[in-house]
């Protein structure tokens, strides 16, 4: 219970108290953003008042950035992070995704061309989604019209650093120049990378074991053991369960919850970023860090209905913690929720 109680601590969950997007991100080190609105709402669990509409405007003005990074998978990043992080964890994605490189017959050569396509389509602060940059790659001689075949030019450009995400356009994304889109920032060394993204794991997501930050971060083995030699000092390591944990010397969980129980997104870090876990990765239910069911969330333009499906059988204070949690993802969308349990 000690780290469940230290995790929901660490992670911004029992007491949230960040003000905006961005410093959720930062402090998180990254936080995967495959499914958007989800993603969303999992920084607004973690701030102390935000919308759907504010964490969106937070997106579209660069505040916080989309791409891929650590995992083949899209992240939210800070603008000041992407660079360092893409330099030290865009390797391992790239060996990722090789055999799918290979199969659509993409080498360096040709990611030479696409990123110079890319980069003269986008200059100028252009911001274009992915069906009008595959005209663009269409006619400039690339073959684009394969779905996958597009989605591995994108990635690779994203991790070569060359693009990153631009605002939304209604529902769609853009793609801008990474250059334009963010200042330049002093490069970092190996061994200082390697000891930052160490130390944001361990102090954000704490405690956790090696295997949980080599899972999270996508790094080799060998290099999650440098990062944490480097931040030794600032590490204790602890047995439970005859498995070593590391948690940050500072870190202290706290007695009070202000939020007892949350209605977690599918993939949310507190689920996705350990390599065991109890819970899935969908929609979450969980009282005092406990997975007790699943949610599903239906919306029109008047109403929320959220329908849960319990694995026990609540206590009356944990139903009325149930109930508040989905009170307040119904103030994150600006509708009045109701729980159908």
């Amino acid at each position: 219970m000690r780290i469940v109680s230290e995790r929901l601590h660490n992670q911004k969950l029992s007491s949230p108290g960040c003000k905006q997007a961005v410093d959720v991100v930062r402090w998180m080190g990254a936080v995967q953003a495959q499914d958007f609105p989800a993603a969303k709402w999992a920084l607004a669990l973690r701030m102390r008042a935000a919308t759907d509409v504010s964490i969106e405007q937070s997106y579209n003005e660069g505040q916080i950035l989309r791409t891929h990074l650590m995992r083949p998978t899209w992240h939210f990043v800070a603008p000041e992070d992407i660079r360092w992080l893409l330099e030290l964890t865009a390797p391992r994605v790239n060996a990722n995704c090789s055999s799918a490189y290979r199969r659509y017959e993409l080498d360096t050569a040709v990611f030479k061309r696409t990123n110079n396509i890319l980069t003269k389509a986008l200059r100028g602060g252009k911001h274009l989604t992915r069906a009008e940059l595959r005209i663009a790659l269409n006619k400039s001689g690339v073959p684009a019209d394969d779905f996958i075949r597009l989605a591995h030019i994108m990635i690779r450009a994203e991790l070569d650093a060359v693009v990153c995400s631009g605002p939304r356009v209604g529902k769609q994304f853009t793609y801008a120049l990474l250059d334009e889109r963010v200042p330049a920032t002093k490069p970092l060394t190996r061994d200082e990378a390697l000891a930052k993204l160490t130390q944001r794991y361990f102090t954000s997501h704490g405690p956790a074991t090696l295997q949980d930050f080599v899972w999270w971060s996508g790094l080799t083995v060998s290099d999650a053991k440098r990062g944490v030699e480097l931040i030794d000092r600032d590490l204790r390591k602890e047995l439970f369960d005859d498995k070593s944990y590391f948690r940050q010397r500072a870190s202290s969980s706290s007695r009070f919850s202000l939020y007892p129980s949350h209605l977690l997104p599918a993939y949310d870090e507190f689920n996705v970023a350990y390599k065991r876990r109890e819970a899935g990765l969908g929609p979450t239910v969980i009282v005092a860090g406990k997975p007790v069911g699943t949610w599903k969330a239906k919306t029109d333009t008047r109403s929320l209905s959220i329908t849960v499906t319990l694995s026990r059988t609540l206590k009356k204070s944990e139903t009325l913690a149930l109930t508040k949690a989905a009170e307040r993802y119904g103030a994150f969308l600006g509708i009045t929720a109701h729980v159908h349990i």
